[in-house]
């Protein structure tokens, strides 16, 4: 059942809503001991107490239709992954310098779900680290220094990682320089066509790749599979694969960043099969314990043992029977539970359904994405430019009605919709509905 439409709000969500006395209370106390900047979304932060599948519960016990966590990807408390967490916590749970027939099976069956290319792993905790070995890994292996990666990316936040965030074209950080953002929606010069397009950002890839012949060399790419923090433009046609194609050409490795792409997020396993190229090195995040902290970077047995030799790299908490234990779960309810599937129809027509309202909702400046990651660019009618202002309300507008989501993109005016896979048709029907209406709100 849908949730209940309430007022217009979209005047009084524009401003800062004070919380409630104990929302305050518990609010001062979190900037106390985590710091006044801790982020926290939304104008007025959300308590949450409990969760079930889609579905998110507050203090108040007011439920919400979750778009936007990607972290439980198989639902709030998965039955599955907490039983199979509680049993192994129970049993056993020692660091990575032990035997665990567990771990072992594990890893097989991660990389096994890649590519031939993909065939040895290194887990860890977070996205970040895994992104991080990555770039170490095929500095390493090239013996060069220079990395490119897009204008508007994230790829984790420690200081190796970080230069490669929101770095401007022309600009280098300590070895990385970044290309344009390869889109349809927003051209870097209007009036070319898609194969002109195509090649102005190959030329782009193709001289920044040369800039590094007297700065130490070019050692690779490293790209988000889908470009989801970029807001998930489309790129002109076979951009990936012949940007992919320069990178090899030029003795360069392509990292495919599937933090936020993988597991079925894109309807295929891996946001690199939905976009048709073959990664050098993988990394993977987020999804992959269901809340339960767990990460890898997986590449060839070669690659892999290279980066073993250099850089002899440990991690307590990493590759534990705990962390298989809920990584092996998360697999199976993928698989058992046919989601891959599920996600590409129910995505295809989610996508569809909000394309179908763009003509009568000139804010609604483009409808994109794949599976369930899907960005509608939020913009101003008259002149398509972004309006991140009216996406922040929008986002606000749709908590105030029972429905969580976020925003991406270069601007950030991207709607991003991002549900659990196990999200539904009934749930799509329910958000519809809201959506509808907070949109007609917006436009009146």
């Amino acid at each position: 059942m849908a949730a209940s439409l309430e007022p217009n709000v979209w005047a009084i969500m524009s401003g800062y809503q004070l919380p409630h006395l104990g929302m305050t209370e518990l609010l001062d106390r979190h900037r106390r001991v985590m710091g006044n900047d801790a982020p926290l979304f939304y104008d007025e932060p959300l308590e949450l107490v409990k969760g079930e599948g889609v579905w998110l519960e507050d203090v108040g016990g007011r439920r919400y239709l979750d778009l936007y966590n990607n972290v439980p990807c198989v639902g709030h408390a998965n039955p599955r992954v907490v039983a199979k967490l509680a049993e192994q916590a129970a049993t056993l749970n020692v660091h990575s310098r032990y035997l665990h027939d567990g771990v072992v099976d594990y890893v097989e069956r991660l990389v096994g779900l890649h590519h031939d290319g993909i065939e040895s792993a290194i887990l860890g905790c977070s996205g970040t680290e895994a992104t991080e070995m990555a770039l170490t890994l095929i500095r390493g292996a090239t013996g060069k220094r220079g990395i490119i990666c897009t204008d508007a990316t994230y790829h984790g936040n420690s200081s190796l990682v970080s230069r490669l965030s929101w770095l401007p074209v022309g600009v280098e950080r300590n070895g990385v320089k970044s290309i344009s953002t390869p889109q349809l929606f927003r051209p870097l010069e209007a009036g070319l066509s898609e194969t002109e397009l195509l090649h102005r950002h190959l030329d782009e890839l193709a001289s920044t790749i040369a800039s590094f012949d007297d700065e130490g060399g070019f050692a690779g790419l490293m790209l988000c599979s889908i470009l989801a923090n970029e807001g998930l433009p489309n790129p002109p046609a076979s951009w990936f694969v012949e940007a992919v194609g320069l990178v090899r050409d030029a003795g360069g490795l392509v990292i495919a960043d599937e933090v936020q792409a993988g597991f079925a997020r894109s309807g295929s396993w891996w946001g690199y099969e939905t976009n048709g190229f073959v990664p050098d090195v993988v990394c993977m995040g987020k999804p992959m314990g269901n809340g339960f902290p767990l990460s890898a970077m997986a590449a060839s047995h070669d690659l892999i043992g290279g980066f073993r030799r250099r850089q002899r790299y440990f991690n307590t908490f990493a590759s534990s029977p705990l962390q298989a234990a809920a990584g092996m779960a998360v697999i199976d309810e993928i698989a058992d539970r046919g989601l891959v599937a599920q996600v590409a129809e129910v995505g295809n027509d989610l996508k569809a359904s909000l394309a179908d309202l763009q003509p009568d909702h000139p804010r609604m400046g483009d409808v994109r994405g794949t599976g369930l990651f899907i960005g509608v660019d939020w913009v101003h009618p008259d002149s398509n430019e972004p309006d991140t202002a009216g996406a922040r309300q929008m986002v606000e507008v749709l908590k105030s009605r029972g429905m969580l989501l976020g925003k991406a993109g270069q601007h950030g005016n991207v709607l991003k919709i991002r549900p659990p896979l196990v999200f539904d048709r009934t749930n799509a029907a329910d958000f519809l509905e809201v959506f509808i209406a907070a949109v007609a709100d917006a436009h009146s």
